[in-house]
């Protein structure tokens, strides 16, 4: 029996952690790992006591059709990231690594091209969190510093996220 690598365990369990997504579009799980440890899990999902899109059976984005990336204000939910940051303290996740998985509702791909959205971006700046490791296939993943989200400033530029 082959051993999963490391990077590829953690994004396994972001995948799992994925599983209790509410949203009717994509699937997002985040681990947040420092020294070998799980520090926290946190995956899309309305704020607590609000109906979740996959209970009311809609997606305001959806229907209005907006595109990836935009107009995240009339999302219900709370993304990923942040949820898994909500449920951590910043001492446990200055230079910490967060693994990142989504999949499309759709058809169950992953999601080409993943990345955080800029509010997301601003949340992990400030959490002290070191790298994102963003899953593309089942084995392959892009590590990406987070001191470049710093110093490429999109707030600037305008560009998009997940």
């Amino acid at each position: 029996m082959e051993r999963r690598d490391k990077v590829n365990y953690y994004l396994d369990l972001a995948e799992v952690v994925s599983c209790r997504s509410t949203c009717l579009r994509r699937r997002y799980g985040a681990v947040i790992v420092k020294n070998d440890q799980v520090i926290s899990t946190g995956y899309v999902g309305a704020p607590r006591g609000r109906a979740n899109c996959s209970d009311i059976g809609r997606c305001v984005r959806q229907e209005m059709h907006v595109p990836r990336g935009e107009r995240y204000e009339l999302c219900r939910s709370v993304h990923a990231e942040a949820n898994a940051i909500i449920h951590a303290s910043r001492d446990e996740m200055i230079g910490a690594t967060m693994y990142l998985t989504g999949v499309e509702m759709a058809d169950g791909s992953y999601i080409k091209n993943a990345n955080s959205c800029s509010m997301c971006k601003r949340m992990i700046i400030n959490a002290g969190i070191e790298k994102v490791v963003v899953r593309d296939d089942r084995d392959h993943y892009r590590v990406i510093e987070v001191s470049s989200w710093v110093e490429d400033d999109e707030s600037l530029e305008g560009r998009k996220g997940y």
